[in-house]
């Protein structure tokens, strides 16, 4: 007999927004943007001629009638519906582009206005692992009511992503839930079982990842991007990244100046050159507990009594964060059964759900239904564990992740550096208890097999004065805090809008109409500040 049904707010747990992994191994996904579990792998090719000289290979064009465009509505969806898209060839290997070749999945809504179209906005999801082509079908119908027939909206799978050509590490599923993917140390803060997994998940990708994976970093996705603004006919591209896709287009701007015309980086990350997805992982910490308030308000609000969504956990705000660390310690003593077989809901689960209810509001009922269940005394309550938690990632969504934060930038190795994540972790879980001790803890990278292929970029002043970006003041995947060092890096090329709201993503993601008004004058009109702002 199945668990006996509870008031509302124990059942029928809606799904929560789909996000990519972005930091399955950093920070908390991936990112916010998305998944696309199951995609289908295109296959490699071969290319059949080679330019003479590296002059040549450099402005060898990509011909634009090399996309052949179909049309692919979405109105599940919600897709707008003249959405197109295509599939775009690329080099394994920009070094060698007459060599090993894969397939992008690319994508666009084109303007119904020639006269009004000033170009192509490019629209960038997170990740590593996000799919551009699933963002602007689920973004593609708020972007056309802002923007109008401004411009040709365009996205890409980046290689690795979603309908583009895949890589395999082949990891047992056991390893591929985020609860590993996203290093959580044991009960007491042990990370014995991180280390072997580390070591076992780097030596699975050494052996079954081949050249795709070993591709797969942001200076060959920036690459690709400037590929597919050659095959769309275009000398310059305006665009809109989220989260790591904010990253890549900072990387981009920084490498392709003058093929820049219009730059939005909203959520956007430290760009440290030197540790990049090392100092995404360790400000996690920090930042979830700047976002964690928001929770403890809403699920402390009154309302919860009367709305029906979910119940409210404590009668004050100040209640609910000792309400959680009370609760997930006792899980880790005892993991509680859920009504998904084989999967009881630990402490780290329910600290990995709380980390990704964070990113938005919309998330908050199922986390509060989720702890509801998990306190109850009544045997036969049962939590329903979100998606996100219930099962393994696709292996190929975890070989991306993986593959770009490891081949991006060489990571600490060695004896000493286990002693180190030793003393980190334990260090991080006594000062941010709310994710104890998963931002200092050790990755795959530690023990990857192949050293960066690219020096990574460091993003500078130089270059033209047309960014602006976008960041919300409390956001628990790319923090405020980070977010300023970006701003400090690009100098007077930037201006900074500052929304005063807590979740990640900022235009058309959290209602702030002050934030999306600066962000949809300034695309539309090139309207932007004479200095930072605040929303």
């Amino acid at each position: 007999m199945g668990p006996r049904l509870k008031p509302k707010y124990l059942a029928d747990v809606p799904t929560y927004r789909s996000k990519s992994l972005l930091l399955a191994l950093s920070t908390a996904a991936a990112i916010s943007p998305l998944i696309v579990p199951g995609a289908q792998a295109a296959p490699v090719r071969q290319a059949a001629s080679a330019p003479q000289d590296a002059s040549a290979r450099q402005a060898a064009p990509t011909p634009q009638d090399a996309l052949a465009w179909t049309p692919c509505p979405r109105p599940d969806l919600g897709g707008p519906a003249t959405q197109e898209c295509a599939t775009l060839t690329v080099p394994v290997d920009h070094a060698v582009p007459a060599g090993p070749q894969l397939s992008l999945a690319v994508s666009r809504v084109r303007s119904e206005d020639p006269a009004k179209r000033r170009g192509a906005l490019l629209v960038l999801a997170g990740g590593p692992g996000g799919s551009g082509v699933q963002r602007l079908t689920q973004r593609g119908t708020k972007l056309q009511a802002r923007l109008g027939d401004a411009y040709d909206l365009v996205a890409l799978d980046p290689r690795g992503t979603g309908g583009s050509t895949r890589a395999t590490c082949r990891l047992p599923s056991a390893d591929r839930h985020l609860t590993a993917l996203r290093s959580w140390p044991a009960p007491g803060g042990n990370i014995d079982a991180n280390i072997e997994r580390s070591r076992r998940t780097a030596a699975l990708c050494a052996e079954n990842g081949g050249p795709v994976l070993r591709s797969l970093s942001t200076a060959n996705q920036v690459r690709d991007m400037d590929l597919f603004r050659r095959a769309l006919g275009e000398r310059k591209l305006s665009a809109w990244g989220t989260s790591y896709g904010a990253y890549a287009a900072a990387v981009y701007a920084q490498k392709y100046p003058q093929h820049t015309d219009r730059w939005v980086l909203d959520s956007v990350a430290d760009p440290d050159p030197a540790h990049l997805a090392r100092t995404w992982m360790r400000n996690t910490g920090q930042a979830v507990e700047d976002a964690f308030p928001a929770f403890a308000a809403w699920a402390a609000d009154p309302a919860r009594e009367t709305d029906g969504l979910a119940p409210r956990l404590a009668q004050h705000p100040a209640l609910v964060r000792p309400l959680v660390l009370a609760l997930a310690a006792r899980l880790d003593r005892a993991p509680k059964e859920s009504t998904t077989p084989g999967t009881r809901l630990t402490g780290n689960h329910l600290r990995q759900a709380l980390q990704n209810a964070l990113y938005g509001q919309a998330n908050h009922p199922a986390l509060a239904r989720l702890i509801a269940a998990a306190s109850s005394t009544d045997p036969e309550v049962r939590p329903v564990l979100t998606p996100d938690i219930a099962g393994p990632v696709p292996d190929a969504d975890a070989a991306t992740t993986i593959g770009v934060i490891c081949n991006d930038v060489r990571w600490p190795e060695g004896r000493g550096t286990v002693a180190a994540h030793r003393r980190a972790v334990l260090a991080d879980r006594a000062r941010y208890p709310l994710t104890a001790g998963f931002p200092a803890n050790i990755t795959p990278c530690s023990f990857w097999k192949w050293a960066p292929a690219d020096e990574p970029a460091r993003i500078t002043s130089s270059g033209p004065s047309n960014i602006l970006v976008v960041q919300n003041r409390r956001d628990p995947s790319t923090p405020y805090f980070g977010a300023l060092k970006m701003r400090e890096a690009l100098g007077d090329r930037a201006r900074l809008v500052s929304v005063n709201t807590t979740g990640h993503g900022s235009y058309l993601g959290t209602g702030n109409a002050c934030g999306d008004a600066r962000v949809t004058a300034f695309l539309t009109g090139g309207v932007r500040p004479g200095s930072d702002v605040s929303c």
